[in-house]
């Protein structure tokens, strides 16, 4: 039994004078900076947020869903402690679903300025003398825009914890393209594995808010306990089963099977030789069916779906 959540870890960013300027921060930077009272930002008067840094792009095509929320509420508390300030969010799509509309619209009332960018023409960052030059290119009246910024925070993407590829061979746990685990069934199992016992919850899975977070940690700790508060678990009788006289040990079965619930055995044939045979897990077994359909040998069939039960299914349906 066991509940995987290992979180996330932010991108660090190469791009946007990152590391060159000290007037250039992350957003998870920019708050324990604005939470201390530094300096640069208590005296700053124009803020430049730069959105999708490191997201939505060839190698992580997939939103952070964080992103846009976090800016636009850190804009607003910028506006709130000074309205002088300048407050500028340059982005792609702006993505404050649901509820959080209600913060961009409130933005937008304080004077929070939005511009759009395109991939192909993202946003520019050069360090001056004691500011930062913001170039971007503004859609409405086609031009280059120029901005003097005192701070620029990058919304950077949210990448999977490196660790996930390490646990998902341990545990053969299958992971996305992009580096997340994947769930049983989207709607069906949300918080499962195709394993039984084990459990997903959290940025483990994909980039989502602390409150979507908390949800599905608590719909995985519900499923964990209601497997731990029986006594026994009874198995499904739809599993693998291995025909003994024509299995012959090639394998083939083994290399398919997504649940790795075939091994290879040796036993002792009636001549008194040695054999190579499979042998089936079945607490691991989910009877998908894969090592019968790859046996050229009929050497395994899953139950209840033989071809002898199947050929007489066929023949009732077709004499019905």
């Amino acid at each position: 039994m066991a509940v995987l959540a290992t979180g996330a870890r932010g991108y660090e960013p190469t791009e946007y004078a990152y590391g060159i300027s000290e007037r250039v921060f992350t957003a998870i930077e920019f708050d324990k900076l604005h939470m201390m009272e530094d300096r640069r930002i208590q005296d700053a008067g124009t803020f430049v947020f730069i959105q999708c840094v490191g997201s939505r792009e060839p190698d992580r095509m997939y939103c952070s869903r964080v992103c846009c929320t976090h800016s636009v509420q850190a804009a607003i508390e910028l506006k709130e402690e000074n309205p002088e300030r300048e407050v500028i969010i340059l982005y792609r799509d702006i993505r404050t679903y649901g509820e959080r509309e209600a913060l961009y619209k409130r933005a937008r009332e304080m004077g929070v300025v939005f511009m759009n960018y395109d991939l192909h023409e993202k946003p520019e960052v050069k360090p001056a003398h004691d500011h930062l030059k913001v170039t971007v290119w503004d859609h409405v009246i086609h031009e280059p825009i120029s901005i003097a910024a005192d701070i620029v925070v990058l919304a950077t993407a949210i990448v999977p914890n490196e660790a996930n590829e390490e646990l998902s061979r341990v545990y053969k746990l299958p992971v996305d393209t992009d580096g997340f685990f994947l769930e049983a069934h989207q709607k069906l199992r949300p918080v499962d594995f195709s394993s039984d016992g084990l459990f997903v919850a959290g940025m483990a899975h994909y980039p989502k808010p602390v409150d979507e977070a908390i949800a599905q940690a608590q719909a995985a700790a519900g499923r964990a306990i209601g497997i731990l508060a029986r006594k026994s678990i009874g198995l499904e009788s739809t599993k693998a089963t291995v025909v003994p006289e024509n299995c012959d040990g090639c394998a083939l079965c083994l290399d398919v099977c997504p649940y790795h619930a075939i091994s290879l055995i040796e036993v002792d044939t009636p001549e008194g030789r040695k054999a190579g045979r499979i042998s089936v897990n079945a607490a691991q077994c989910k009877g998908c069916g894969m090592c019968q359909a790859t046996c050229p040998k009929d050497g395994v069939y899953v139950a209840g779906f033989s071809l002898a039960q199947i050929g007489a299914q066929i023949d009732a349906a077709l004499a019905f």
